[in-house]
């Protein structure tokens, strides 16, 4: 059963949300916490929903601020702001009875869910894709220094997705990055977490998943794939990508 609702973050926006229960009642769901220029819908947040509520486990799917089919001017994001959301939608879970909770995030998602994972006691486990750690430190090599100047003179950025049209995105996202590094704070994570990358991923760096695993002080799991990009493009990566994660999920939530 698939329900579409919206909730209220701190601040009063609307945020778009999609709850995917299995047949019977359950107290087990995953919150998937999408990525940067994606949505609730993504093709990740799908294959997860199949795998989980086949399994007997929920899912809660949202879409962050100005993304998706949510509130706001994409332009005025933040990761703080990301985070309080991600919050918002685990107290929204438990407030509704679900009392073993998984948080799952895929590349900027993924550095949402580590600092909100950071600041709770109250979840079963912790998955992340391609997690972005220090997003500040990507987009400098992404962009290099002409590109932060041009940033920082005109609000935009390139599309990082691919896209040719540049986006329009305040300058204080970066400013704020700077403020949300998450190597620190994973080392507050009490919820067992597994990292999962493929070894060729074009958009964020290797070291920054690696450095993640050294800081982790729960249960753990790395996994590289070889030859696998930052989308999964490739049928097999994608499959073995959502089989892990899934697999993480549905062992811990038991």
């Amino acid at each position: 059963m698939e329900e579409r609702f919206s909730f209220l973050d701190p601040h009063g926006h609307r945020v778009a949300a999609i709850l995917t229960v299995p047949n019977g009642w359950t107290d087990k769901i995953s919150i998937l916490c999408h990525g940067f220029l994606s949505s609730k819908t993504s093709s990740t947040n799908n294959a997860l929903t199949r795998m989980l509520v086949g399994q007997g486990i929920a899912t809660f799917r949202f879409d962050f601020f100005g993304q998706g089919e949510s509130e706001g001017p994409f332009e005025q994001i933040t990761v703080s702001l990301a985070v309080e959301q991600a919050q918002r939608a685990v107290d929204l879970m438990r407030d509704r009875g679900y009392r073993h909770i998984g948080l799952m995030g895929s590349s900027f998602g993924g550095l949402v869910s580590i600092l909100a994972a950071s600041q709770r006691k109250d979840l079963a486990c912790l998955a992340l894709k391609c997690p972005v750690v220090d997003f500040a430190e990507e987009l400098r090599l992404e962009f290099g220094d002409d590109g932060m100047a041009h940033w920082k003179a005109t609000d935009t950025i390139p599309n990082i997705m691919g896209g040719p049209v540049r986006i329009t995105l305040h300058y204080t996202f970066y400013e704020d990055a700077l403020r949300q590094i998450a190597y620190a704070p994973a080392q507050s994570i009490t919820a067992p977490t597994i990292i999962v990358q493929g070894d060729k991923d074009e958009h964020v760096s290797l070291h920054q998943s690696r450095q993640l695993y050294e800081a982790l002080r729960v249960k753990k799991h790395l996994e590289m794939l070889p030859g696998a990009n930052h989308q999964f493009t490739k049928v097999e990566d994608f499959t073995q990508m959502t089989q892990l994660i899934a697999d993480w999920l549905a062992e811990h939530l038991r």
